[in-house]
């Protein structure tokens, strides 16, 4: 039986550059009725831990080390023995919000993660920040994207760590190379497809962030 995606929304805040903001963030589960994968755990690790609900949790991935994206991974971890992976480029970031508690294993580029028979590919997307990544899961016809491309464009660069040109790289090179029809699930609010962004990447660069 192929994985199911299932999907929960948690509410905290972002905190960067000496800001701090009220969001709503995106968690994503990919598995079966026996094992699952967390995308994102984002400020609510007991609610996360419940929507698992018993499950073997195979990983607890981070798109990227925002505080909003990781606040709850290591009481997750600490909760359910999952191992917290990151690429290494968010190091520094991770540190502003767990100082002194490093996550279990790194992420890299073209790694393939599977759960419940079910492959999901690490591609490097920086940009928003240095160790930005996406998960594609073919087999799904989807890409979780973080905070990489959103329904209407690329995640933010006006703050530390990241950069515009970088991530309309990112996106082009690596996300609008992916189907068309590929299901874009992001870090925030409502889902979008490929072929859905692809048209307005002229705008995004006309623009800029």
């Amino acid at each position: 039986m192929m994985a199911r995606i299932e999907h929960l929304v948690t509410s905290g805040q972002f905190a960067l550059d000496g800001g701090v903001w009220d969001v709503e963030n995106n968690v994503w589960l990919v598995g079966d009725d026996e094992e699952v994968l967390v995308i994102d755990a984002a400020h609510d690790a007991a609610a996360i831990e419940k929507a698992v609900g018993g499950r073997r949790l195979t990983a607890i991935v981070c798109t990227h080390a925002h505080n909003d994206h990781i606040d709850a991974a290591p009481e997750l971890a600490a909760r359910t023995g999952a191992p917290v992976l990151l690429h290494p480029a968010d190091r520094e970031l991770w540190e502003q919000t767990h100082p002194g508690t490093a996550p279990d294993g790194e992420l890299t580029d073209g790694q393939v993660l599977t759960v419940a028979g079910t492959a999901l590919t690490v591609l490097h997307t920086p940009g928003h920040s240095p160790g930005g990544v996406c998960l594609h899961a073919p087999e799904l016809g989807t890409v979780f994207t973080g905070d990489t491309l959103f329904h209407g464009g690329p995640g933010a660069t006006g703050r530390s760590f990241s950069d515009f040109p970088t991530i309309v790289d990112s996106i082009r090179e690596r996300l609008l190379s992916l189907p068309p029809e590929t299901v874009v699930r992001t870090g925030h609010g409502e889902n979008t497809t490929v072929g859905g962004e692809a048209p307005a990447l002229p705008e995004w660069i006309a623009r800029g962030h």
